[in-house]
Parts: structure tokens; sequence; C-alpha cells
């Protein structure tokens, strides 16, 4: 990935004495699923655009210990926590953008209590800065009257209230933004929090994404918009399930923005 595009890690910058604005924290998702690895590039792409001055950590950022933490493995969370806070405080990171909002929420609420203190912004909220800042436009061209239907992720929507960023974003590119009945704070979950992504589901007469995805198609959308990798495997799981992949994109927001911009 590193030679498709600039991609410069936090150890070689510190080498040359510079420091980044902002650390683009991977994650475990955006680093290794080869689903999620596709957002991670639009999203570089369009700080390469944006001429964003940030870095990665590489092979130096480890998982934040969220999976960890929610199984109720909470000795594996803190170790796990400790050694990216001492990581990144090595570096004097002051600000954090993560396009998961596992990461998002664990940095941002947890990582504080154990002596790592940073602005941590999630991709959405940073794109719509970058925005309103003029430091990237948007036309709708490829988006133009599309209808988008927008999956709030639990742990960006309900758990810190971030439901506005990605929406002002759909709706810059021309789309038709539809809601879904459960949406913003009665948002229903994909499925896959709380480490429920690493494990079977349960027993039951329904599986939640599938509940999740039959409240998308309601909405007869053209793309199925999310802003978590966790959220956009289960409703891309959900959407084969119901045999529509043929004619239903789940796609991130940064995606969206990237090849409405032809990046």
């Amino acid at each position: 990935m590193a030679n498709e595009m600039n991609v410069p890690t936090m150890a070689s910058l510190f080498a040359e004495g510079k420091q980044p604005e902002v650390l683009f924290w991977v994650g475990c998702a955006g680093s290794f699923d080869d689903r999620a690895k596709k957002i991670t590039k639009a999203f570089i792409k369009i700080l390469n655009k944006a001429e964003v001055s940030f870095a990665v950590l590489g092979t130096e950022e480890s998982c934040t210990g969220d999976p960890a933490k929610r199984a109720g493995n909470e000795f594996l969370f803190q170790m796990q926590a400790v050694t990216n806070i001492e990581v990144m405080n090595a570096y004097e990171v002051k600000k954090v953008v993560t396009a998961c909002p596992h990461c998002f929420n664990t940095i941002k609420n947890e990582y504080p209590g154990l002596g790592g203190n940073y602005e941590v912004i999630h991709h959405t909220q940073f794109l719509k800065q970058l925005l309103d800042e003029g430091k990237i436009s948007l036309e709708g061209g490829t988006y133009k009257g599309k209808r988008i239907t927008y999956h709030d992720p639990c742990y960006l929507g309900r758990a810190n209230n971030v439901f506005e960023a990605p929406r002002d974003l759909i709706k810059k590119l021309d789309a038709e933004l539809v809601e879904m009945k459960n949406c913003r704070k009665r948002g229903l979950c994909c499925g896959a929090g709380g480490a429920q992504m690493f494990k079977e589901p349960e027993k039951g007469d329904k599986d939640v994404n599938i509940e999740r995805t039959e409240q998308a198609l309601e909405t007869q959308p053209e793309i199925i918009a999310a802003a978590c990798p966790f959220c956009n495997t289960m409703m891309t799981d959900g959407v084969k399930n119901k045999e529509k992949e043929a004619a239903i994109k789940v796609m991130d927001v940064a995606e969206l923005i990237a090849s409405a911009e032809d990046l």
C-alpha cells in the first residue's frame, strides 16, 4: 500500500525531526481485512488530495483493546491500551483520526484514564472539517440523485452522538438521503458490536444483521452508506443473504467521497 500512495510513518517523520498534524489510526480491520483496506486507501487518497500532514504508526500500532474489553478481558485490554499509549506519548501525538468507531470510542473515552489524552476525531467528522475549510470540494456527479440510506454505527452514533457529519457529507454529494425507521438515537446495531464480530451468533429466530438489512432495504436504496468497517461487513453479508448484491452497494462514506472526487 505504501508503494501506491504517500503513507508516511511516525517513525520515519520522527527520524527527520518532523511532527505530523494528525495520527491516522488505521485499526485492525483497516489494516488486515481486505474489504476494509479499500476504506483505508480511499481515506488516504483524500488526505493526500487535501494535503493533510498525517502519519500512521505502521508496525508500531497494535489493537486498541476494544474487542478484549467488550468480551470481558479487562487485563488484556489494559495491556494493549498501555502499550499503544506509551508509543503515542513517545511521539507526542496530539490529534488522532480513525475510520473505525470502535477505535474512536476506545481512544477517546477509555485511554484518558490510562494516561492517553488526545483529540480524537472520526473520519466522517474530519472529512466534514476538510470540506468546511475548502480543502476538498464535492460535486455530486456520480451520486447525484442516487438513493442512499445511512446506517448509524452504535459506537459513533448512540455512544458518541456523532449523527450529522456523515449525513452532511452524503447530502453534499447531491444524493437523496433516505432514513431507515430506526436511525440516529434509535439506530439498530448491525450485530457486530461488543466483540460479537469475532464469534458466531447465538441461536435465535433471526440474525441482527438480517433485521437491520431488511430495514435498509425498506428504504429502497441504491447504496447503503456505512461509517464503520464492522458495520460494512455485516450489512454486506445481509445484502448477500437477500441476494441483492448486484443491485445494492454497501460503501463507506470515505469511499463515496473518494469516488465522487475520482481520486
